[in-house]
């Protein structure tokens, strides 16, 4: 494997938003059960309440309270429940006029040939940088064909997410190019720059199998929720929902295909690559903007 890159330590601003909300959302998923009030996690943080609320409504567009019910078990059945239509057959009729254009306008994607994805990465040159996001350090990874990688880092753990997505595609070349993906960065994780009409183009390194989950993820509709059973049903492969949870768990484009969407069959908020509580940010993110 070709490596060529130098990882700070630590390249989030101090203070951001998100070191904010990641320690409310940690102490909700822990005490979700007592509900605790934005009192009691204001004086946990040492912030007052009207701080609070209000660093954490202008993150994520709704209140902690508002959130906390958002990510909840109960949301999550609901979201299972309420989807009346195959989420394929719905995917166009919610969200079109606003950020629900993410997953069925704003992305465009091809896949690797089964030939190349057997060279394991080899003859693929992989740009890569780090970036502030909302949900912490984003490691992101281009090709000439596109956007292939997309993880998240907490403070530290730089290396070891690089370490893990190198992992996957071994023979390829690696540069440091933090110019190159900026502009993906900005796109990605900015919704007024969601449009139709320059669609960001991203590009599937895995195998047949895994393509096909990674392209029925990116049908589930922004808000909305599915199982693995539902995308193995979807990809005519109904025994395979094990199989499916495994290729949910390798998706190497975090966020942008929404494997965060995927639940457990009864809407447990079953665990995700990068964390429980980042899947949690994200789809309390998404709530306060679908």
């Amino acid at each position: 494997m070709n490596v060529a890159t130098s990882i700070p330590t630590d390249i989030t601003p101090h203070g951001t938003d998100y070191d904010t909300v990641r320690c409310v959302i940690e102490m909700l998923t822990e005490d979700y059960r007592d509900q605790p009030s934005l009192e009691t996690l204001a004086r946990r943080l040492g912030q007052s309440p009207t701080q609070l609320q209000k660093v954490f409504t202008r993150w994520a567009g709704l209140s902690p309270k508002a959130f906390l019910q958002a990510v909840t078990l109960d949301h999550a059945k609901r979201l299972l429940r309420d989807e009346d239509m195959p989420l394929l057959e719905a995917s166009i009729e919610v969200g079109l006029s606003g950020p629900g254009r993410l997953h069925d306008l704003f992305v465009t994607h091809e896949a690797m040939s089964p030939g190349e994805w057997k060279a394991r990465g080899g003859g693929l040159t992989i740009r890569h940088g780090y970036h502030p996001s909302p949900f912490g350090t984003a490691l992101v990874m281009v090709t000439d064909r596109g956007l292939a990688g997309l993880a998240f880092a907490d403070p530290g753990e730089e290396r070891a997410g690089f370490d893990d997505m190198a992992r996957r595609w071994p023979n390829a070349a690696y540069v440091e190019d933090s110019a190159a993906t900026a502009r993906y960065a900005a796109r990605i994780f900015d919704p007024d720059r969601w449009c139709a009409e320059e669609p960001l183009r991203i590009f599937l390194i895995g195998s047949d199998f895994q393509v096909r989950v990674w392209q029925a993820l990116l049908k589930v509709p922004f808000g909305k929720a599915t199982t693995y059973s539902r995308i193995a049903d979807e990809i005519g492969q109904p025994a395979a929902s094990r199989a499916v949870g495994a290729a949910v768990g390798r998706n190497p484009i975090s966020f942008v295909v929404p494997c965060h969407r995927a639940l457990g069959k009864g809407g447990e908020l079953t665990g995700y690559h990068w964390g429980l509580t980042r899947k949690r940010a994200i789809l309390g993110w998404e709530a306060g903007r679908a």
